[in-house]
């Protein structure tokens, strides 16, 4: 790996990026309320007004149907999401909870259920200690259903008469997922499968006697299993090959088998991708469901009448839908969708409709609702987009670009989407985003700061999948695992030779952004290429491996070793050692953002707080944000457009002066 340029092209370096040989000598540190800021100064009203409507864009995700044919719906008309219910297209939206903090894992009772509402999670501050409460719909009445102290519950899923509810939980000592099973008519609830490891409940039988369940490791290794509810037996599946990545799991609406995604080898051939099979329980027959596609399935969901089901497909970060009818797997005629990125599909209760969110690059999430007789679909909800006019908004396309090493004896190839502006003259100044994860994926989806810094700064966006994105295979996953951890940095390097040879960008100002594991992208990229880069945005990111892995919270500990590797191996502490960008900050040159949220679990504020310390120690501007109300990334309006504002006031500072 090149960690510097030649004695050349560093003194010709010189000349374009300032040199920080001195140590600031004062940092000015302001508290207003549940920020902290050191050396941000005073953003520009101007800019505050430009960014406003930006700012006000908003998107509507469908969460489930009601037993009467509304929707819940997912949207923010204040600080925070809330849920919503719809009851006709582009109708009212009427909200139903009223919280400061946001709500997630919204789970509708079923048709059949003795009660109507439904099930959400909510934490405090983005701790992520989210605990469980129903919503009734009759009384309108919230009760908590789970032990309201350190614990993080989810993972919800119902028997279809509603009378049983099990959840994932960290109650019982803080590290281990177990499943517990609530009876929701007397509020009873037991732990169910206590066998450590990080496990999630994922279907009942239609019966309520037996528990689909997961037993997560990493996003390449999973266990299936089946519990008994009543005794608690654990029976576990048989793995072809041994290891393999799944997707949901569920029963079949007669129960006779079970649907499922995987990349287990089929008719003893290795899988590169995920797809959806189907294992008949009484002839131990599997078959795979749908066509062949070298691309993974995401997720699938089977109407509550058993008669349609309906599965999609992530195809270079562009979704596929299709659905099928039952029990004949005939693939059902569908109208024509916007192309973008399809989630959240839910059929109605009669199974007659399907709800959909879909999200593209030039339109934030919306539902659409396909009636499958009729073969329409009709858009349920037009979020606004802060009065902007959307016909402006900039559609990435795709690029590949070679990278360092080869594949069948030619370049490797990472794919970017790449946003330019479509009247800027000159050389164009570029950002690169990179996603977390690390098995994250990016998506060509809208992205308002995208919009604004192409059409308001004219800055262009490159959104790369470096190695180890989940999307485009598990031999991609795997190649940044553990001490092959800085070739996806490499990638990022060959991403600015790429730069280089394009007549319309400007190579001699490139800022990096990430958040979480890009985080870290962002710092390992100033650690190495400070001759390339002018200027980078870190939010939520790990500084130093050793230090993350011994202050994430406990329940997620072996779950990231599996990634990352293990601190307690002295040749794998040695590599962090390394890598760590703390044990490096040294060689970061360039002007640095830190951002964080005080009540991270995942990447505690501590990782922010070192790297911004020592990153100062030479001399360089570095910009440091702390909310005490946030965790791993600003979930609230207020801090949302702050950072946002302070990121552009950071860009033009350090970026965009030529």
């Amino acid at each position: 790996m090149r960690l510097s340029p030649p004695l050349v092209a560093g003194a010709l370096a010189l000349l374009v990026f300032p040199a920080f040989t001195q140590p600031v000598a004062t940092v000015k540190r302001e508290t207003v309320g549940n920020r902290t800021t050191e050396n941000v100064p005073s953003i520009d009203p101007a800019l505050i007004e430009q960014l406003n409507r930006y700012q006000n864009t908003r998107g509507a995700s469908v969460e489930g149907w009601t037993n009467d044919g509304c929707l819940l719906i997912s949207t923010r008309f204040a600080e925070t999401a809330q849920v919503h219910r719809a009851c006709q297209p582009l109708g009212m939206r009427e909200q139903l909870t009223f919280y400061p903090e946001p709500i997630s894992g919204v789970t509708a009772s079923p048709a059949k259920a003795w009660r109507k509402g439904f099930v959400f999670a909510k934490d405090k501050g983005g701790d992520e200690f989210s605990q469980l409460y129903w919503f009734d719909e009759a009384t309108r009445s919230t009760t908590l259903l789970t032990d309201g102290k350190r614990s993080q519950n989810g993972g919800t899923t119902l028997t279809r008469d509603g009378g049983l509810m099990a959840y994932s939980s960290t109650a019982r000592n803080g590290a281990d997922r177990d499943i517990w099973i609530r009876n929701t008519r007397t509020g009873e609830s037991r732990l169910l499968l206590k066998e450590g490891g990080s496990w999630t409940p994922m279907d009942f039988s239609p019966d309520g006697k037996e528990l689909l369940v997961m037993k997560y490791v990493s996003a390449a290794e999973s266990y299936p299993g089946a519990v008994n509810v009543e005794t608690g037996k654990l029976e576990m599946f048989p793995v072809d090959g041994g290891k393999a990545s799944f997707g949901r799991f569920a029963f079949a609406p007669d129960g006779k088998g079970v649907y499922f995604i995987s990349d287990e080898p089929l008719d003893g051939q290795a899988q590169e991708f995920k797809s959806l099979r189907y294992h008949d329980i009484h002839t131990n027959q599997l078959r795979r469901v749908g066509p062949v596609i070298d691309w993974d399935v995401q997720g699938f969901d089977i109407s509550q009448d058993g008669s349609r089901l309906a599965y999609t497909s992530n195809e270079d970060g562009i979704t596929h839908l299709r659905v099928l009818a039952l029990p004949s797997m005939q693939e059902v005629a569908l109208p024509e969708l916007p192309i973008g990125v399809i989630s959240g599909a839910s059929f109605s209760p009669d199974g007659k409709r399907l709800a959909v969110t879909l999200n593209s690059a030039t339109s934030p999430s919306d539902i659409y609702v396909i009636d499958l007789a009729a073969q329409q679909s009709t858009r349920w909800t037009r979020s606004e987009v802060g009065g902007l006019d959307a016909s402006t908004f900039v559609a990435p396309s795709l690029i590949r670009y070679p990278t360092f090493d080869e594949v069948d004896g030619k370049p490797r190839t990472i794919p970017a989407f790449y946003y330019k502006p479509a009247k800027a003259s000159g050389k164009l100044p570029v950002i690169i985003n990179i996603h977390g994860g690390p098995e994250g994926q990016s998506y060509p989806s809208f992205n308002p700061t995208a919009q604004f810094l192409a059409n308001e700064m004219g800055v262009a966006m490159l959104v790369p999948n470096v190695r180890g994105s989940s999307g485009y295979g598990k031999t991609y996953l795997s190649l940044d695992n553990a001490e092959k951890r800085e070739d996806s940095v490499r990638d990022i390097g060959a991403l600015l030779d790429w730069i280089a040879q394009q007549p319309e960008l400007d190579a001699s100002r490139v800022g990096v952004m990430g958040g979480s594991y890009g985080g870290y992208m962002v710092l390992a990229s100033l650690q190495h290429y400070p001759e390339k880069i002018r200027a980078g945005i870190d939010v939520v990111g790990i500084s130093d491996f050793v230090t993350f892995l011994t202050n994430t919270e406990s329940y997620r500990r072996d779950l990231r070793r599996a990634e990352y590797g293990d601190e307690r191996d002295p040749a794998m502490r040695a590599v962090f050692d390394k890598i760590s960008p703390l044990k490096n900050a040294y060689k970061i040159q360039s002007a640095l953002f830190v951002a964080q949220g005080k009540n991270d679990p995942r990447v505690p504020w501590t990782e922010a707080e070192q790297i911004a310390k020592a990153a100062r120690d030479n001399g360089g501007p570095v910009w440091y944000l702390l909310f005490d109300d946030e965790g791993h990334g600003f979930r609230k309006k207020a801090n949302s457009d702050y950072f946002n504002a302070a990121s552009m006031q950071f860009w033009k500072t350090y970026l965009l002066d030529k």
